[in-house]
């Protein structure tokens, strides 16, 4: 995730924006960066006058600031953001515009790579929407989350556990969420990626050894918890509504939730035999296991 801020000055726009230094590790020069932000206004593409980037270690963080000249005067101010290519395939740019006392802002990803700042104040549908629109988009552009709410899946023996263990799920994102507010207090993204896969690996391990163990709740709160951390970053990055996220992601995670259920009913349905049907699970919970080691492993290593 990279935050940018834009100001509109008639026919000028200045752009600073900042990414952390671990995204840094994939991009080998620094000014190609503003190679994958481009600006439009009326059709015009703004030329960019000048451009640094310079480390900032106190922050862990790349600071990067260029201008733009256009012909005219900035009435709405287009942008298409790619940094995605030069950095992580899931990666957000949240982006900041000022014009004068009016402000606009857009989150821009693989998913939705363009937008158009207006600098009108927008209606409340259009709030809900952008924002809880932004929550769901979020579930499905974090291997993270998916990765999360598969574990929660496959530790459901039955609809009623899948139903219990979503709960718990949710409550621990929103308690995790909430007390973040609170405290305002906020991790950095390694720790809370380490800590998921930590759990995630955990949980795993749990299957494997503990197949009919009734205390999955516990942990699928946990991962909650993990989840409700990154989405906290991504509420306090964005300024949008804990609400409106929250319940954007509770949608994309029960639709995504319902699906891997749906496929697991119809696996059942297969003329196997169940000591087959089990060993694939064992195998499922292993993937899983060796993916959160490894992404645990990778972590500390960075």
């Amino acid at each position: 995730m990279s935050t940018g801020y834009a100001t509109v000055r008639g026919r000028s726009v200045e752009y600073i924006f900042r990414m952390p230094d671990y995204e840094m590790a994939h991009v080998r020069e620094p000014g190609s960066l503003f190679d994958h932000l481009r600006f439009t206004s009326d059709g015009e593409d703004g030329v960019r006058t000048g451009q640094e980037c310079h480390p900032d270690p106190a922050n862990h963080v790349y600071l990067c600031a260029a201008d733009y000249r256009f012909t005219r005067t900035v009435e709405k101010l287009d942008i298409e953001c790619t940094l995605y290519q030069v950095t992580v395939p899931n990666h957000v740019h949240m982006l900041h515009a000022q014009k004068g006392d009016k402000y606009d802002q857009a989150i821009l990803d693989s998913s939705f790579p363009s937008a158009t700042l207006a600098f009108r104040p927008p209606t409340p549908a259009e709030i809900a929407v952008s924002q809880g629109g932004a929550g769901f988009g979020q579930v499905f552009a974090s291997s993270m989350q998916l990765l999360l709410l598969l574990a929660v899946a496959l530790a459901s023996r039955t609809a009623r556990d899948l139903i219990t263990n979503a709960a718990a799920f949710a409550a621990g994102e929103i308690a995790s969420v909430a007390a973040v507010l609170h405290y305002a207090w906020q991790p950095q993204p390694r720790f809370v990626e380490s800590a998921a896969a930590l759990a995630l690996a955990y949980l795993s391990l749990e299957m494997l050894i503990f197949p009919a163990s009734r205390g999955r709740w516990l942990l699928a709160g946990l991962l909650g918890i993990f989840s409700g951390v990154y989405f906290n970053l991504f509420i306090s990055e964005s300024g949008y509504s804990a609400l409106w996220v929250l319940s954007g992601a509770a949608l994309a995670s029960l639709l995504v939730l319902a699906a891997i259920r749906l496929a697991l009913v119809l696996a059942k349905r297969i003329p196997v035999r169940e000591a087959w049907r089990f060993q694939v699970w064992r195998a499922a919970s292993l993937v899983l296991l060796c993916t959160g080691a490894i992404w645990f492993a990778l972590r500390l290593r960075n």
